[in-house]
């Protein structure tokens, strides 16, 4: 199970053969993974090389023991949400263990072959939540992206809205047009036939011009990430990002919400379990997503429980790297096959290509505008929306699925994604079970019905039940069985379009034969399957004196 992609690709031969074109695409897709990665990082309300240390460590690790031949692994829009809650509540400290915790989780999702079962997550609730996101993620751009000075961290999305409305008058020109531009230049690129990332254009004019900007001292400052951020080396403060490698620490030394090492107990464990869930629901959600995505542009097949071993694998090990959780970004993963990518070697060449850049780049990567960065953001919040799939719902899907969508995006967005999932799956299920209750009915039916032309006697009545018969069903497919006429002396059901029984049910049917034995009346059930006579009998409803079982109508009739 485990490295099943590396594996498949080197029995096939196609690992050595194909290793030009994957090299090629895993630097292409290593020059878009590097803003993304540092940018991700800082709306997540940590350090830029946190996201680094991601796509480097995570990119890396998933690749070799993943299920997917072409996925690339790093940090993604989609956790934003989730982390910056745990890094304003724990810190950084409580963020990595926080992801050290969903990586076991992930790991025991693959373990348990529960990759099938997660995929079964319905579209609108994943529209839902990602479109939420989308909104939440770009709100959060906006402070940069117009060079705002709002008081305070608000916690909440109202409150973080209100306070960038009230700093409105703060606002920077300069911040606000190299935003504007590097936000053209992305939109715009796309339209020039070029393999050149957007990303990269983007930044380099963005950041010439705030180079232009700080320089000149006749023109105001523009805020970079070397201004802003800043790590300490041998007792020195450096502003920027460090060309350090990735090395091996433990999470709980790092600093908490007080710039204090934190102090790892069973308390602080139970909190972080729900962030941890979350974040492994979603890391395990959007890998597999976008393994699919990837299947359907490649051919190729993945495999879903392997492939959440190794998301779980590098998470863990990403902890203990300074890096932030990660998972599969379908973004990244579209570019990575359009470049040509057909296997994992794609996905390391693009660790590597990200290490190499951070090793010999960092003092003019801390060159990047934070403007820039914000505009990076927005064009991922746009895309990540998905606005004409949530838009097709709200204008095409029915009644139902609409609810469930605006459910999720209304409590990812005014509340939190844990909550959103949670909320929009249980509504999800419960108009699921709904849907099939309408289907499932009992009908009574007469002699020529089932009987083969023979005459039905007298005191016997006939039901054909159909549909699932489950809590809810049951009782309501099974409620009219129980008033039939004192005159009646054989109550025969007919089985043979029943697929499902569950518990329910059969105390429901066990109820009526108690009922029914205490009027001196019989119940035959007929054309029951192998596998729903097993059940009946392991429940112990078979030994009701008033109830039996007949292969089929004829059967039961002449009994």
């Amino acid at each position: 199970m485990i490295a099943a992609a590396l594996r498949e690709a080197w029995r096939e031969g196609s690992l050595i053969s194909t290793l030009p074109a994957n090299i090629v695409a895993g630097i292409t897709v290593g020059i878009v993974a590097l803003p993304l990665s540092m940018g991700l990082a800082i709306a997540s309300g940590v350090a830029p090389q946190h996201g680094l240390y991601t796509a480097i460590v995570g990119g890396l690790l998933i690749a070799l023991l993943g299920g997917s031949r072409v996925n690339i692994s790093g940090p993604t829009a989609a956790f934003v949400v989730v982390l910056l809650p745990v890094v304003q509540h724990y810190g950084l400290a409580g963020l990595l263990l926080a992801g050290a915790m969903a990586g076991v989780i992930m790991m025991a999702f693959g373990l348990l072959r529960l990759g099938g079962l997660i995929q079964l997550i319905p579209y609108p609730v994943v529209v839902g939540f990602t479109s939420g996101i989308g909104v939440v993620i770009a709100t959060l751009q906006l402070k940069d992206f117009l060079g705002l000075s709002p008081s305070g961290e608000a916690l909440h999305f109202v409150d973080k809205l209100w306070q960038m409305l009230i700093a409105l008058p703060t606002l920077r020109w300069q911040e606000l047009l190299i935003g504007a531009l590097t936000f053209a230049v992305l939109v715009l690129w796309r339209r020039v036939k070029t393999r050149v990332p957007s990303y990269l254009v983007a930044l380099l004019i963005g950041t010439s011009l705030a180079a232009g900007f700080n320089a000149a001292e006749s023109l105001p400052d523009v805020e970079t990430i070397a201004t802003r951020f800043s790590f300490e080396r041998d007792g020195q403060v450096i502003a920027g990002i460090p060309a350090i490698a990735p090395h091996v620490l433990l999470p709980w030394h790092l600093p908490g919400a007080d710039g204090q090492p934190l102090n790892v107990n069973l308390s602080l464990i139970r909190e972080l379990l729900g962030p941890a869930f979350a974040i492994a629901l979603l890391g395990a959600l959007e890998s597999l997503l976008c393994a699919l995505v990837a299947d359907g542009m490649t051919g190729s097949q993945h495999n879903p429980d392997s492939e959440l071993i190794g998301q779980g694998a590098g998470n863990i090990a990403v902890a203990f790297f300074g890096g932030i959780p990660a998972t599969a970004a379908i973004a990244r993963t579209a570019t990575n096959v359009r470049s040509g990518a057909t296997t994992p070697v794609a996905a390391i060449t693009h660790a590597v290509s990200v290490l190499l850049a951070m090793l010999l780049l960092a003092p003019w990567l801390s060159l990047i505008p934070m403007a820039a960065m914000a505009a990076v953001l927005l064009m991922v919040a746009w895309n990540m929306s998905e606005a004409h799939h949530a838009l097709r719902i709200v204008r095409r899907a029915p009644r139902a699925d609409a609810a469930v969508f605006f459910t999720c995006f209304s409590l990812t967005v005014l509340i939190d994604m844990q909550v959103a999932v949670a909320a929009g799956v249980v509504l999800a299920s419960l108009l699921f079970m709904r849907r099939m209750i309408e289907l499932t009915g009992a009908r009574q039916i007469g002699s020529s019905v089932h009987v083969h032309d023979q005459d039905q006697p007298r005191g016997v009545v006939i039901y054909d039940i159909n549909g699932p018969l489950f809590f809810g069903a049951a009782h309501k497919a099974l409620k009219v069985i129980s008033t039939v006429d004192r005159e009646v002396h054989t109550v025969i059901l007919d089985l043979a379009d029943v697929s499902m029984l569950d518990t329910t049910a059969m105390m429901n049917l066990e109820s009526i034969a108690r009922d029914l034995g205490g009027r001196e009346q019989r119940l035959i059930l007929v054309n029951v399957s192998a596998r729903l006579h097993d059940k009946m009998q392991r429940y112990g409803l078979l030994a009701q004196p008033a109830l039996s079982v007949r292969a089929d109508l004829a059967t039961a009739l002449s009994a």
